[in-house]
C-alpha cells in the first residue's frame, strides 16, 4: 500500500521548529484511497514559532494554545502509533526527502521514541514525489504536465504542478490539502506512464538501488544541481562514503576520464566531489534517488565503467573524499538537537524507551535517569521539565527555563533556532509586503510578546 503524507510547521529547521500538522491518506495499491488521517499539535514550551511560517501555512495563534489538541509529546506519540498501523508501507511525500522527513525524524529523537527511523523499518520504504516528477520531466514528459514561469523556466511548486494537472480547489499550505494534490499527480503519472511508475518504485528500496549499482554497469540518474533546472547523466559507481555505507558516488561518465582521475591527488578528488558542475556526485540510496538501469549503454561508457570496476584503490579514495566533506564535531560543541544521527541507539536503551511511552510522568523521570545515552537523559529531562514539572528535579525545572529564556534573547542574529529579535525582523520584512495582511501580522507579533513575557516573568 502507499501512504502519502505531509506536515505544516513552525519554521524551516527540523532540529529547531516542530510539527503543527500531520496529514496522511492510505491507498490501495491501485491508488484508490482507504483511509485518511488529519491531526494537530499544540506548541511546544520551548518553541518561538517563525512569523513567517505562520503567514505562509494561515494557522492562527489561537491554534497553537488550543487545550482542545495535543501537545506536542502526545501528539508525536500519534504519529509514531498511526505509522505502526500502517505499516508496511511505501511512505510518499512532496519534497519529503529535503523537508518532511527531517521533521518527522527530529520529533521522534526530541520525543523519546525507539524508532527515529520509523517510515523505513519494518518493512516501510519511501519515495518522493519530487524527484518523480523530476524524472519524469526529463524521462517521459508526457507523464505529467510542468508549468513554466514567467522567464520560461519549468516551475515544480506543488500548486503549480497540481493546477496545470487538473487538480482543482488545492487548499496550499494545508497538510491534508498537499496530500490530496500530490495524491493527484501521482494517480496522473501512474495512468499515463505506468511503466515510469513502477521504475520509480523499484528505488523506493534500498537494496534495489545498491543492486543497480552494484555492478559497475553504466546507469542514468536524474538529479537537480542547486536550484537549477532537473538534468539526467549516465554514470557509474565509484565508491562508498567510509562514514556512512548509504551514501553512493556516482561519476558522471561524459564529464570524466577515468584514467585522469585515478591520477588526481586528494584535492582534487574532493573538488571532483564539491565543486560545481560535478564530475562524481554523491548520491544517497536510501533516499529513493532517480536511478535507471540501461539494457544498451553506449560503448564508451561500458569501457569507462569497466575500468572503474577494475580500479579498487580508486574507489576507497573516492570513499575517503565523500567522508572528508563532514568533519568530526567535538559532541561538547554541538547541542543535543543536532547530535541526532551521532549513533544508533542500544537494545537496553529501546526497551527503556518503550517503556518511556505508556508510563506516567513520575515513572518517566525514573526511566530517564537510567537510560545509558547521553543525549536521550539531557532529551528526558527537557520533556519532564516541559510536561511535568511537579516530576520534575527543581535543578532541572530551574535549568530548562533559563536556557528557554537564554534561546529566545540570543542576540546573535546566526544563531539556528528562533529568537525574539529574529522573529521581530521577519514581522518587519513581511510589513513590507503588499500581499501580507497587517492586522494577520499585529496578531503574530502580539503573540510572539505573550510568549516572552512569559519566559520572561518566570
Amino acid at each position: 500500500m502507499f501512504i502519502f503524507y505531509d506536515l505544516e510547521t513552525t519554521g524551516l529547521k527540523p532540529a529547531w521548529d516542530q510539527i503543527l500538522q500531520f496529514a496522511a491518506i492510505r491507498t490501495d495499491n491501485h491508488l484508490h484511497v482507504v483511509e485518511e488521517v488529519n491531526i494537530r499539535s499544540r506548541l511546544a514550551p520551548h518553541i518561538l514559532p517563525s512569523p513567517e511560517a505562520l503567514n505562509v501555512t494561515g494557522i492562527r495563534t489561537d491554534r497553537l494554545n488550543d487545550p482542545n489538541l495535543p501537545n506536542a509529546f502526545t501528539f508525536a506519540q500519534k504519529m509514531a502509533d498511526q505509522i505502526r498501523r500502517w505499516t508496511p508501507g511505501i511512505w510518499i511525500g512532496f519534497n519529503s526527502m529535503r523537508f518532511d522527513e527531517g521533521f518527522l525524524r527530529q520529533a521522534f529523537y526530541q520525543n523519546l521514541h525507539p524508532d527515529v527511523y520509523a517510515t523505513q523499518m519494518n518493512g516501510n520504504c519511501r519515495l518522493d514525489l519530487l524527484t518523480a516528477v523530476y524524472a519524469a520531466h526529463i524521462r517521459e514528459s508526457a507523464a505529467v504536465v510542468i508549468p513554466v514561469n514567467g522567464q520560461g523556466r519549468p516551475t515544480f511548486r506543488l500548486a503549480g504542478l497540481a493546477s496545470a494537472n487538473g487538480f482543482e480547489g488545492h487548499e496550499a499550505h494545508d497538510a491534508l490539502g498537499d496530500v490530496k494534490a500530490a495524491l493527484h499527480i501521482a494517480r496522473r503519472m501512474r495512468e499515463r506512464r505506468p511503466a515510469l511508475w513502477a521504475d520509480l518504485l523499484t528505488n523506493a528500496r534500498k537494496h534495489r538501488v545498491v543492486r543497480k549499482l552494484a555492478d559497475f554497469r553504466p546507469v542514468e540518474v536524474v538529479c537537480r544541481p542547486g536550484s537549477g533546472v532537473p538534468r539526467a547523466f549516465f554514470g557509474c559507481l565509484c565508491g562508498w562514503s567510509e562514514c556512512n555505507r548509504s551514501e553512493a558516488a556516482i561519476v558522471d561518465l561524459d564529464a570524466a576520464d577515468p584514467e585522469t582521475l585515478f591520477s588526481a591527488d586528494d584535492d582534487t578528488l574532493l573538488a571532483a566531489i564539491t565543486n560545481e558542475p560535478r564530475t562524481i556526485h554523491p548520491v544517497a540510496v536510501n533516499r529513493a534517488p532517480a536511478i535507471f538501469e540501461l539494457t544498451c549503454p553506449k560503448p564508451e561508457h561500458a569501457r569507462k565503467a569497466e575500468a572503474i570496476a577494475n580500479a579498487p584503490e580508486f574507489r576507497r579514495r573516492v570513499g575517503q573524499a565523500l567522508a572528508a566533506r563532514w568533519p568530526a564535531v567535538p559532541k561538547a560543541q554541538k547541542p543535543v538537537e543536532e547530535r541526532i544521527y551521532e549513533s544508533f541507539y542500544s537494545r537496553d536503551d529501546q526497551q527503556l524507551l518503550r517503556r518511556f511511552q505508556v508510563a506516567r510522568w513520575p515513572e518517566r523521570s525514573e526511566i530517564a535517569a537510567t537510560l545509558n545515552d547521553d543525549r536521550l537523559r539531557e532529551l528526558g529531562r527537557r520533556l519532564i521539565a516541559a510536561y511535568s514539572p511537579d516530576s520534575s528535579a527543581p535543578e532541572d525545572w530551574a535549568r530548562f527555563r533559563a536556557e528557554t529564556h537564554g534561546k529566545w534573547t540570543d542576540p546573535d542574529p546566526l544563531v539556528p533556532w528562533m529568537t525574539s529579535a529574529q522573529a521581530d525582523a521577519e514581522i518587519e520584512r513581511l510589513r513590507l509586503n503588499d500581499d501580507a495582511d497587517p492586522t494577520r501580522l499585529q496578531e503574530i507579533k502580539n503573540f510572539i510578546n505573550m510568549r516572552m513575557a512569559k519566559v520572561n516573568n518566570v
